[in-house]
């Protein structure tokens, strides 16, 4: 049954159906996380994979406890998008050979499938508020919660880490390349210039200095000359 057919005829039966969508991705996540957790080389990468595998498991109960809440029999309806997002992260496993880069794939490929849980877990909490089912929302904020937390760990470990180890040799090779087409000495005329311009505002300021100089040497010299030429009068 697809999201748009017309066996969902009403606001329960799509929310039944996008119940059903997670349920399936949730399996389907736990039977794909093992080999994630086999292609990663970083330690705490495997380690946020692992401890994801156990909880992923528990929200797979939860969400059979859902069903019961409901009075339906937990079943899953196949979804294509966590299929093609699983499809999708083992091929880009598949074609990167460097260890430090395949991290940083399984990071990415991790966070795509968090993203899409996450989008679901919200819509069914809303849904779920608007249809009654208190009963059930408690269930769902508790997943919703751990795939947040998930994402938040895998996004801090690949910006604090992962991605840094990724790039790091060609980032260094990139500085490298930058400070030999820019001159190792770009600093060095800026000192010059303010040398020369220090040196010459000195110079400046005693050729002012000794005008200053000349010019009271002159007035003072000019004041005197009417009282020597009196004292001769007399």
């Amino acid at each position: 049954m697809g999201l748009f057919t017309k066996d969902i005829k009403s606001m329960e039966d799509l929310f039944l159906h996008t119940l059903q969508d997670i349920y399936y991705a949730e399996q389907q996540i736990v039977k794909s996380l093992p080999s994630m957790i086999e292609k990663a080389s970083n330690r705490e990468l495997a380690k946020g994979l692992r401890d994801h595998l156990r909880e992923t498991k528990h929200q797979v109960a939860r969400l059979e406890k859902v069903f019961e809440n409901l009075g339906q029999r937990p079943k899953g309806t196949e979804c294509p998008a966590i299929d093609g997002l699983i499809k999708e992260a083992n091929a880009v496993a598949g074609e990167v050979d460097d260890k430090k880069v395949l991290d940083a794939a399984v990071i990415g490929s991790a966070q795509a499938i968090e993203h899409y849980e996450i989008a679901r877990y919200g819509t069914l909490i809303a849904w779920a508020g608007e249809l009654g089912h208190d009963n059930v929302t408690g269930l769902l904020k508790a997943n919703l919660r751990e795939e947040k937390a998930a994402d938040r760990k895998l996004n801090i470990l690949a910006e604090g880490k992962v991605n840094r180890s990724a790039t790091g040799r060609r980032a260094a090779a990139t500085r490298g390349g930058a400070a030999k087409r820019s001159g190792t000495g770009t600093r060095s005329p800026a000192r010059k210039t303010g040398a020369k311009r220090s040196t010459s505002s000195r110079s400046s300021g005693k050729r002012t200095t000794a005008a200053k100089r000349s010019t009271a040497a002159k007035r003072t010299t000019g004041a005197k000359r009417p009282a020597s030429r009196g004292r001769s009068a007399r």
